[in-house]
């Protein structure tokens, strides 16, 4: 089923940024409708993947979006040995998102229609990556993965591996024709820079950090997912009370799989001529499948250039 909401009354996929200077924070929200309709129309995701995935890619535009250059990107990944979900990916660049999510169906299937973040990966870890093209800089924090939920699984991330209290929301809902809506807010304190300084987690309390935290646990996932809802105004109502929230811009978010035929004989070129004979079914053709989009990209053997002797 073709999206239906109507675009000139709704905000739907796009991500902006605020900060609370008085209060050292910053923080992002994003609401996701189309683009996540079109990741998800590509596979047959029983519900509780389908929202597991839509929260998961509502984290990866809250957090690719903080990346300060458009060639870097960011990926999210989840993964098990044993667990019914056993690999989810997820990753953003210069506003594009995609994602799948590859489990057990059959053990699926025994769990309720609302299982735990423990029920579906048992013990497994969650991997965060930020590659920034232009400094050719790559950093990786990977820690269990903790919490009843992707958010939770989120907020422990940031405490352990970066030591930086934060706050992840995320909702989703179905709107009137049945599309999936999913949206999050991410907060975050900022270090004041004081050479020497306390780190927050280490403190009895934090009163200005104690705010923003208690305020964003009260938003709640209709107001995070509902459309007609101006992602300005989310901002507004959480912290208007608030001297001063300067927002910082938005970005319009985009289905995009970087996968194409090209790419992916440029892969096959690097495997000897006798692997790619045995790839090839009895007409002489590779069939090379997408795991994000499910696209099926056929290459000819004869399309390749004989390896030389």
């Amino acid at each position: 089923m073709a999206p239906t909401t109507d675009p000139a009354t709704t905000d739907l996929d796009r991500v902006i940024g605020f900060t609370i200077p008085g209060r050292h924070a910053r923080g992002r929200v994003a609401r996701l409708g189309p683009v996540l309709h079109a990741i998800l129309s590509a596979h047959a995701y029983p519900p509780v993947i389908e929202r597991l995935l839509a929260e998961s890619l509502t984290l990866t535009a809250l957090l690719g979006t903080t990346l300060k250059n458009a060639e870097g990107q960011m990926t999210l990944q989840a993964q098990t040995e044993k667990g019914i979900v056993s690999l989810m990916v997820c990753d953003y660049k210069d506003g594009e998102l995609r994602g799948y999510v590859k489990f057990d169906a059959e053990r699926l299937a025994r769990l309720g229609k609302n299982p735990s973040l423990h029920a579906l990966f048992n013990k497994g870890y969650l991997a965060i990556t930020f590659d920034q093209v232009t400094t050719k800089e790559r950093y990786q924090g990977i820690v269990p993965l903790d919490g009843e939920t992707i958010a939770q699984a989120a907020e422990s991330y940031f405490l352990q591996s970066e030591q930086i209290p934060s706050v992840v929301r995320l909702g989703v809902r179905r709107d009137a024709q049945g599309m999936l809506i999913a949206g999050g807010i991410f907060l975050q304190h900022l270090p004041e820079g004081e050479v020497g300084r306390e780190r927050l987690h280490v403190r009895l309390d934090h009163p200005e950090w104690q705010h923003v935290e208690a305020m964003g646990a009260t938003m709640g996932a209709d107001e995070l997912a509902d459309p007609a809802l101006p992602l300005e105004t989310l901002v507004w109502r959480l912290f208007n009370e608030e001297p001063e929230v300067r927002l910082l811009g938005g970005t319009s978010l985009a289905r995009g799989c970087r996968c194409d035929a090209t790419y992916i004989q440029q892969v096959l070129t690097k495997f000897p001529e006798t692997e790619r004979a045995e790839m090839a079914d009895e007409n002489g053709v590779i069939s090379v499948d997408c795991a994000f989009c499910s696209t099926k990209f056929p290459i000819a053997l004869a399309d390749f250039v004989p390896d030389a002797l």
